[in-house]
């Protein structure tokens, strides 16, 4: 058990003073690298900065940044350009907050999600972002193939090579190039990320020269036409001459307004949708220092502040482009040379080697990325063996399998073979990835956790709530086939994930959202308010030991009718004489029994002298506001030898011992933690008299009370419902509502017998007991005394038709049973309960078994307890004889009125 002296971060990935090892490095997977075997080198620059300035620009700077100006225009692609990177910058700023709240271990993006959101979320939405990737390094590398083919690549039409141009082009040829191409980067991601992350640099130099030869270029080029002849088919072909004129206001005008055309590579009708999403192939880099977080030297410093530098520096960039395009080039020009920017340029090549750099440098970044998203999913286990070669290192901690399943994938996504086809997928996949951050950051900043106090302040839940809708709303936009899709299999993940219950030590946002609503919801439940139309069962189930007491949970369970129930448990001590507290440990094994059982209850335990107090202080506290129970249950006081019910029910036999749950109770723990049932010879803990002042203080305090005895013969919950259609004819549920051991001295309306009713026909309504019939006993005398039974009956079923309870009601003639309390009390007075002679109650017995002996249950009006703890014994004697082997049955005293005629 924790205390002052605990660790401050049990499950933390880091400890506080940094002498921690990674929390999955003891995940049991061979060769894999502890943290200090892999250590943290990358700072802000080299580890953010660079990747994603590099991702952020990759193919769309060189290839497609024309193209978009071309068919949109410069205001439709400035408005494309603006929304692209507020919703990236949305999302940023949730990307910040998270990161800065802990310590981020390797995943990055995914790393972040699943601890914010818990498993099931976290590794549906990790999984989503890592095709994603993989995807996005499926288009950086047919983005390279066709700058490649620009230059060297022979013209469709001919069979002869002219000067550069010998490769031949083609659909097989170009996923050949593709591959090579590909191979290259898993070399590359096979020798390891820190290669990488050194040659960026050389490699954004490259860029950044390329970059700036654009930018002077049109203030040295002279205005020049082109002549660009492209190949349909076989055999159709178009030349088309655009013109190159430098800076003119007349281009810049020509250039304004959107010109959606057919593109010449696809030969497809372009639109504002389709060009967006070409375009925002630029804005999924984003996270590129993120899914390095396992190399970076401060994540949590590293990640805001080279993230927002790196958006700035390419939005600035990006700007400057629009603008220098749209007003030097003509618009045939732009939409039918993806290579705009290598003819305009004052040394082409220039441009030539930027392409080549940075869209290998981009589809390396993204193979490297989406190999440790992979790899942190594998360490989680949260999708079992398919993923846990995954997890496997090299001595460096280079996740070398990953980077294998990486590598295969991409191969796959090749086969699209046009850039163009598969970038709407990337986009909605990562449109996808970055509402799921949204999400995570604002379901934090919803839950007002108190340890949910990140570093980076600039946002609030309405910039998280805006990121979302943004995302979803460009998802639909750009694709909504593609949309619906990934919805789909994000919930099917969900499920996935959901019915594989991973056992996580992370922590789960949902846990912390209900908390917050519960919390609400339950101060707007004003208890001043309630109203016997809206009355339902709150149940406190007293358990000595559950092992002789499940069938009863599960019949409670059964009963409340969605409303609280609690399991109730009084261990005997007094605190001052104890070290420490024994309750708090022991919640973990009663919550398992509750999942195990499969029932929807609370738990609630308590130390205390006696079962009587412990019981009063159960009633009293357990419960919040207007949820608070109603309702004692207890099981029947008897000499009766229990039955184990953990050697009946298969959910707890020996043989089935599973892998315990997520919370450290696996089923021999369970197994010996609840004692064995208590034998014959056994001394009970518990005696008459307080028993009975349990009952009676239950009562004083307005709660209804009910008593349970013979439940251990129902069946486990498996065979219910075959039980209840068993045999010949249904089974029923039987309801005697008047008192059986005072005759005459109640009515069959008076809140009591309604309160039988009622809990009856709660029953009826559960699912287990939908298909029994319920019957209503009415015990009439046929004598001179009783001859308006008749009278009696039709009022009673007029009752029944105003109540809405559809039952069969059976009339029992008592005269013996009454003959023989006459012959035992002649004058009629008040009879006490010590005043009840044996016959009688062993008559009442026999009357029950006569018309119930085939029911299902049976509803007993149970007799107000004695105030004199002296009758405590004859009163449970009694109880005994009028129940003695009749099977189920509850005896049910109720003290609220809950049933009401008006509407």
């Amino acid at each position: 058990m924790a205390n002052e002296h605990s660790p401050l971060l049990i499950h933390g990935v880091y400890g506080i003073m940094g002498d921690a090892d990674d929390s999955r490095s003891g995940s049991g997977v061979t060769g894999q690298a502890s943290t200090k075997s892999n250590p943290r080198k990358l700072d802000t620059f080299f580890g953010v900065m660079v990747p994603t300035i590099l991702s952020m620009f990759s193919i769309v700077l060189f290839l497609r940044t024309g193209f978009v100006v071309g068919h949109a225009g410069l205001l439709h692609g400035l408005l494309m350009l603006l929304v692209a990177y507020f919703i990236i910058s949305l999302t940023i700023l949730s990307i910040c907050a998270i990161s800065t709240n802990g310590a981020v271990e390797g995943g990055g993006a995914y790393f972040m999600i699943s601890r914010s959101l818990g498993p099931e979320f976290g590794g549906s939405i990790g999984l989503m972002f890592y095709l994603a990737k993989v995807c996005a390094c499926g288009v950086y590398v047919l983005g390279l193939v066709e700058a490649i083919l620009d230059i060297f690549g022979k013209d469709p039409g001919s069979t002869v090579s002219h000067g550069l141009h010998v490769l031949p082009q083609g659909y097989w040829y170009t996923v050949m190039y593709s591959s090579i191409v590909l191979l290259v980067c898993l070399v590359v991601c096979l020798v390891g990320a820190h290669i990488y992350a050194k040659a960026s640099f050389a490699i954004l130099l490259v860029v950044t020269v390329s970059l700036i030869s654009i930018f002077i270029s049109p203030m040295v080029l002279k205005p020049q036409r082109f002549n660009i002849t492209h190949t349909y088919g076989n055999n159709h072909t178009v030349t088309v001459n655009p013109s190159y004129t430098g800076f003119n206001g007349s281009t810049l005008k020509n250039n304004l307004g959107p010109g959606y055309s057919l593109d010449y590579s696809t030969n497809t009708m372009m639109s504002f949708a389709t060009v967006f999403a070409i375009m925002f192939t630029s804005c999924t880099g984003i996270m590129a220092g993120a899914n390095m977080s396992g190399e970076l030297n401060n994540p949590s410093e590293s990640i805001p502040k080279g993230t927002i530098m790196a958006v700035s520096y390419t939005f600035t960039v990006y700007l400057i482009l629009f603008l220098i395009l749209s007003s030097t080039c003509d618009r045939l020009l732009l939409i039918n040379d993806y290579a705009v920017l290598q003819r305009v340029n004052v040394w082409p090549p220039l441009v030539t080697i930027g392409v080549y750099c940075a869209s290998l440098s981009a589809a390396m970044c993204s193979m490297i990325g989406a190999s440790r998203i992979l790899h942190a999913l594998a360490l989680d286990q949260l999708f079992g063996l398919p993923l846990a070669p995954a997890a496997v290192t090299s001595s460096s901690g280079n996740p070398w399998v990953s980077v294998l399943y990486t590598w295969g994938l991409v191969q796959c996504t090749l086969f699209a073979g046009q850039l163009n086809v598969i970038a709407g997928i990337v986009t909605v996949f990562y449109l996808l990835a970055y509402a799921a951050v949204d999400l995570a950051c604002l379901a934090l900043e919803w839950a007002s956790a108190p340890n949910f106090r990140p570093t980076f302040q600039l946002f609030s839940w309405h910039t998280c709530l805006l990121g979302i809708v943004s995302c979803v709303v460009m998802m639909f936009v750009i694709n909504p086939v593609y949309s619906s899709a990934s919805i789909v299999l994000l919930l099917f993940l969900l499920l996935f994930l959901h019915y594989r219950s991973p056992t996580s030590s992370w922590g789960y946002i949902s846990q912390a959202l209900i908390f917050h609503q519960v919390r609400k919801y339950l101060l707007m439940l004003d208890s001043r308010k309630d109203h016997v139309k809206f009355w339902r069962p709150q149940v406190l189930l007293m358990v000595a030991n559950p092992r002789s007491s499940c069938q009863l949970i599960c019949f409670v369970n059964q009963l409340k009718k969605g409303g609280l129930f609690v399991l109730g448990h009084v261990q005997i001590g007094d605190l001052d004489l104890l070290p420490a507290d024994p309750v708090q440990p022991q919640y973990n094994f009663w919550l398992s029994l509750v999942d195990k059982l499969g029932v929807k209850a609370f738990v609630d335990l308590t130390l205390s002298p006696s079962v009587r107090q412990g019981t009063q202080h159960l009633l009293r506290i357990t419960g919040l506001g207007g949820m608070k129970p109603n309702t004692l249950v207890l099981g029947f006081y008897d000499n009766s030898y229990p039955e184990d019910y953990f050697l009946q029910d298969p959910v707890f036999c020996e043989g089935d011992r599973g892998e315990g749950d997520n919370f450290g109770v696996d089923l021999p723990s369970l197994q010996a933690y609840f004692p064995p049932v208590r034998h014959a010879e056994s001394p009970r803990s518990l005696q008459p008299e307080e028993y009975v002042s349990i009952i009676r203080d239950a009562i004083k305090m307005g709660k209804n009370v009910c008593l349970g005895r013979y439940f251990y013969q129902l069946p486990p919950e498996s065979k219910g419902k075959a039980f209840i259609r068993g045999g010949d004819s249904v089974k029923t549920i039987d309801v005697w509502p008047s008192n059986l051991l005072c005759p005459g001295s109640a009515s069959y309306a008076d809140v009591c017998s309604l309160f039988l009713l009622q809990m009856a026909c709660v029953l009826n309504m559960a699912s287990w007991w939908r298909s029994a019939r319920l019957r209503i006993f009415l015990c009439v005398e046929s004598q001179s005394e009783d001859q308006g039974w008749l009278a009696k009956e039709e009022q009673f079923r007029d009752l029944l038709g105003k109540l809405r309870i559809r039952a069969a009601i059976k009339i029992v003639m008592r005269d013996n049973v009454s003959c023989t309390l006459r012959e035992a009390n002649p004058e009629r007075q008040n009879v006490e309960i010590k005043a009840v002679p044996e016959d009688f109650l062993r008559d009442v017995n026999a009357l029950l078994k006569e018309h119930s002996s085939t029911a299902a249950v049976r509803f007993l009006y149970l007799p107000h307890p004695p105030s004199v703890a002296d009758q405590s014994q004859q009163y449970l004697t009694q109880l005994d004889t009028i129940t003695q082997e009749l099977g189920p049955t509850l005896l049910i005293h109720g003290v609220t009125p809950v049933t009401c005629t008006e509407l």
